[in-house]
């Protein structure tokens, strides 16, 4: 048993790098991460507006039968469109043990860093979003020990405010 967790672990992570660098090479002519509303902004109300400049708004990834993505919004929906304010820390995490997920907003992301936003059940990952706008990601998740269906991902939509 042993040695099968000690190969699924390296697996999860060749397939992260996989979607990675897949994304990579896609990217420039991929509209995937395109908001198509007039004004995103529009949909955002205290409903489901997380965290504040003061206050992290805290996003779990799950992997049930597929991937949910739920921000610490009272009765949200997973996977829904969610709304933070520009300035505010998000922290990416996953409740579920052995549980690795990956974040990506494409070549545009709402944070200064570059790149996917990569963690674990071990280690969640914060990022403080400083770019307004409408983002859609792509949220992945592998449980590491599984032998068959152990990832999947789900796409979702993040906006930005101005932070008022």
């Amino acid at each position: 048993m042993e040695v099968q967790r000690s190969v699924i672990g390296p697996c999860c992570l060749l397939w992260f790098a996989a979607i990675y660098a897949g994304a990579a090479f896609a990217l420039p002519n991929d509209d995937k991460y395109l908001c198509t509303e007039p004004n995103p902004e529009s949909i955002c109300s205290s409903v489901n507006t997380c965290g504040s400049t003061s206050v992290p708004c805290t996003v779990e990834i799950k992997r049930t039968d597929g991937v949910s993505v739920t921000p610490s919004i009272p009765n949200f929906k997973s996977n829904d469109a969610f709304c933070v304010k520009r300035g505010t820390s998000v922290v990416w995490k996953s409740g579920s043990k052995d549980t690795g997920f990956l974040v990506d907003f494409g070549p545009s992301p709402p944070y200064t860093a570059a790149g996917a936003i990569i963690g674990g059940s071990d280690r969640s990952r914060s990022v403080v979003l400083t770019k307004q706008g409408c983002y859609k990601f792509s949220a992945g998740a592998c449980i590491s020990g599984a032998i068959s269906g152990m990832c999947a991902s789900v796409d979702s939509k993040l906006v930005v405010t101005n932070g008022k």
